[in-house]
């Protein structure tokens, strides 16, 4: 997964664009309301949700696999930030507890068992009162079925990549131990752009 994700950052570069995604400023305001300022964001990518956390005065960590990326998010969010280099399944990456965590398209392209590992990992480094948020893939999204089935919801995609879509009975099995207390099917974005379906998502919100 490492080489894939090198690659793509390396040929696509800014591949999402520069703009957040529509759900990450609701994260924002839900974080706010709630006064957390140290935030977690596995996934990190080259920052373009992380810059909106920035922006808004949090504290942000980031974890990202590939080099090429964190070396873009010095652009977008100031060199200041401090993002690790690896992989997810090898969290922790340090001590600390965060007031937050916000995971955008992350856990839905891991295997069984990291996701597990990984939604374990997220919650022991949240600190008691902590909210994590995790944005994934729903079976409602258009991409449901497409490619080769590996496994119940589980699919390689043609570009080689595994994808896992949830639903909500999946999502109480996975979340309610870790303090799942709500879940919402979202569209990314908020208002389709034309010729372009919005992709469908779940907002999963755990608070500890």
């Amino acid at each position: 997964m490492t080489e894939f994700w090198e690659l793509s950052f390396r040929n696509n570069k800014a591949m999402w664009g520069e703009e957040p995604a529509d759900v990450t400023k609701n994260i924002v305001k839900l974080f706010r309301e709630h006064d957390l300022k140290n935030i977690l964001i596995p996934g990190f990518g080259y920052g373009r949700n992380a810059r909106v956390f920035t922006e808004q005065g949090f504290d942000v960590t980031g974890i990202e696999i590939s080099k090429t990326a964190i070396a873009m998010a010095g652009e977008y969010c100031g060199h200041d930030v401090n993002v690790f280099h690896g992989p997810v399944s090898d969290m922790p990456f340090d001590e600390e507890m965060y007031d937050g965590i916000f995971c955008y398209a992350l856990v839905h392209l891991l295997s069984d068992e990291d996701r597990l590992k990984f939604i374990r990992d997220c919650y022991e480094q949240l600190q008691p009162g902590g909210i994590m948020v995790f944005v994934t893939l729903s079976v409602n999204d258009a991409r449901y079925g497409k490619g080769i089935l590996l496994s119940e919801n589980r699919f390689r995609s043609n570009h080689g990549v595994e994808l896992f879509f949830y639903d909500s009975a999946v999502i109480s099995k996975e979340f309610t131990a870790y303090g799942l207390v709500g879940m919402q099917e979202i569209s990314e974005p908020e208002n389709p752009i034309p010729g372009k379906p919005s992709q469908k998502f779940w907002t999963i919100i755990c608070e500890k």
